[in-house]
């Protein structure tokens, strides 16, 4: 499950927007290991934005999910990676309590591989990039 580093919690001040780091693979191939986001704290969930929240039994643990659907207990988030696990399948809805801001931007850093003229254009076109609503994500709760 991807959580966020330990500076998101301390960073995430009075300042309406603030940094996170990913680790893990359950947004994937929305959100990898070692993307950086741009946190929206505080902002208005709808069904389908990406969200940081609090872990439900662990609530040191900052992580960041699909909002998917608002049920009568809270959120119901899903991670992109069908097969990471640690979402509502696992735990049940979120408390609106615990969704703490939206994520509106990622950057994805460079990889030292990546020296190429080539590479780097293509590193440089998709390293800064909106994180959008997905629409189709209660269908893919109805999948599941």
């Amino acid at each position: 499950m991807p959580e966020l580093s330990q500076e998101t919690e301390r960073a995430r001040g009075a300042l309406p927007f603030g940094p996170a780091e990913v680790t893990g693979p359950s947004m994937v191939p929305t959100l990898y290991h070692g993307d950086q986001l741009l946190v929206h704290w505080g902002a208005r969930i709808r069904p389908g934005d990406v969200v940081v929240l609090r872990h439900p039994f662990q609530q040191d643990l900052l992580v960041v999910k699909r909002a998917v659907e608002r049920r009568e207990a809270g959120w119901w988030v899903l991670g992109d990676n069908a097969y990471a696990g640690g979402d509502s399948t696992d735990y049940g809805a979120v408390p609106e309590e615990f969704v703490l801001g939206r994520v509106r931007a990622r950057y994805r850093p460079r990889k030292p591989a990546q020296r190429s003229p080539l590479a780097l254009a293509g590193w440089a076109l998709s390293a800064l990039r909106p994180v959008l609503t997905e629409r189709s994500a209660s269908r893919r709760l109805r999948a599941r």
